[in-house]
């Protein structure tokens, strides 16, 4: 049975090649971050995946490449937006590099075995026109894009040196309607033809497709090849006009306090918790267990040292003295704090604090685990004996 992947078939033109591949008699593997909306794929002719690449799964990708069924693979994941580049949170540039780029390439590495052989195998990437120029108010995006068209352009002459037939198609669309990418809904019927196109590269091992390249985008390469500096004064000028601008806070930023001694299952927990509702976690450790009547067996840089190589963490601080004291520093979205403190006098002074702020305060129930209280108190009895 032939078999195709897309990652990232759920929307848009992962999903309209997905159909198209259907059609052709393909069964399809979807790997994306939610299931493809229902009736849209042919029932039983499809298996979804869940794969979020900003967490990414080498077990699940290998097993794929290891299925000799696969012959089609087409990346089309991705994310991006238009902003001046001091609107991006660093959060934010680490999560699109990520997905557009390095998670990308490294679905490619587990792959390039199946590209490199003898035996057909068909593949292409969603780039971008944005790759292929200067894009000021999409700097972030641009630079993640222009990473994947050299990687392809380079791969595809290793290919040729190699000797192998396979290459890589890089597909770099400017913006398309029919797709929830920019906002609006996935609609097959203005995508289909697209993915039609882009199905028949791949098939003819054709290594770049810049859809309406000579209609538009042959004279806009050669007005930035002529002078760069004046496309891109122009390209600015152009999205600060149309309105296209998106330069609001996209990022959810998360903070949360403890003492973090004697690290354990509990913590980790906590963490991971945490860091599933916020795009960059902050971490407050406080200086001693004293607040809570309790000593500390860890000193406190040890402590930040341990909880920063979570992976969970972005960012350890010294925490102060009252979680609405750091809001002032770091103007976090979201204050995590175990349902064992909901009611008490201090965190409902900061419910009002927080009220006309938009922080929102999030109550994690108490679950039975390993605790600091009862490692201490273990090690306490065993220095007793």
């Amino acid at each position: 049975m032939k078999k195709g992947l897309i990652v990232g078939g759920s929307n848009g033109l992962g999903l309209a090649i997905g159909k198209t591949l259907i059609d052709r008699g393909y069964f399809v593997e979807i790997c994306d971050i939610a299931s493809p909306e229902d009736g849209v794929l042919d029932e039983g002719k499809f298996h979804y995946n869940y794969c979020n690449l900003l967490e990414f799964n080498e077990d699940l990708f290998n097993a794929l490449a290891n299925d000799s069924d696969i012959e089609f693979l087409m990346i089309t994941a991705g994310f991006g937006r238009i902003a001046d580049f001091q609107f991006h949170h660093i959060a934010e540039i680490e999560n699109m590099l990520t997905v557009d780029t390095v998670s990308t390439i490294k679905i490619f590495r587990i792959f390039y075995q199946r590209i490199l052989n003898d035996e057909c195998f068909y593949s292409g990437v969603i780039g971008s026109i944005a790759g292929w120029m200067s894009s000021p108010s999409a700097s972030v995006y641009a630079a993640a894009k222009a990473g994947v068209v050299r990687f392809v352009e380079s791969v595809n002459i290793e290919l040729e040196a190699y000797g192998s037939n396979n290459r890589i198609l890089d597909v770099s669309p400017s913006s398309f309607k029919g797709s929830k990418f920019y906002g609006g809904k996935n609609d097959l019927s203005v995508t289909g033809p697209l993915a039609d196109e882009i199905i028949v590269r791949v098939f003819a091992r054709e290594t770049l497709f810049i859809p309406q390249y000579n209609e538009v985008f042959k004279e806009v390469l050669d007005r930035y090849h002529n002078d760069p500096h004046e496309y891109g004064i122009h390209s600015y000028e152009y999205k600060k006009n149309s309105g296209r601008l998106d330069n609001n806070q996209r990022v959810k930023i998360g903070y949360l306090s403890g003492t973090f001694d004697l690290f354990h299952i509990g913590h980790l927990n906590l963490l991971r918790r945490a860091k599933e509702q916020c795009d960059y976690l902050i971490v407050g450790v406080h200086n001693s267990g004293a607040w809570k009547g309790k000593e500390t067996f860890i000193p406190l840089e040890e402590r930040k040292a341990i909880v920063a190589s979570c992976r969970y963490v972005d960012r350890v601080i010294d925490s102060c003295r009252e979680d609405s004291d750091v809001w002032n520093i770091w103007h976090y979205n979201k204050l995590f704090v175990g349902s064992d403190y909901k009611g008490t006098e201090r965190f409902n002074r900061y419910e009002e604090f927080f009220k006309d702020k938009g922080v929102e305060i999030v109550y994690f129930p108490y679950t039975q685990s390993t605790s600091s209280t009862q490692i201490r108190e273990s090690i306490i009895q065993k220095n007793k004996s």
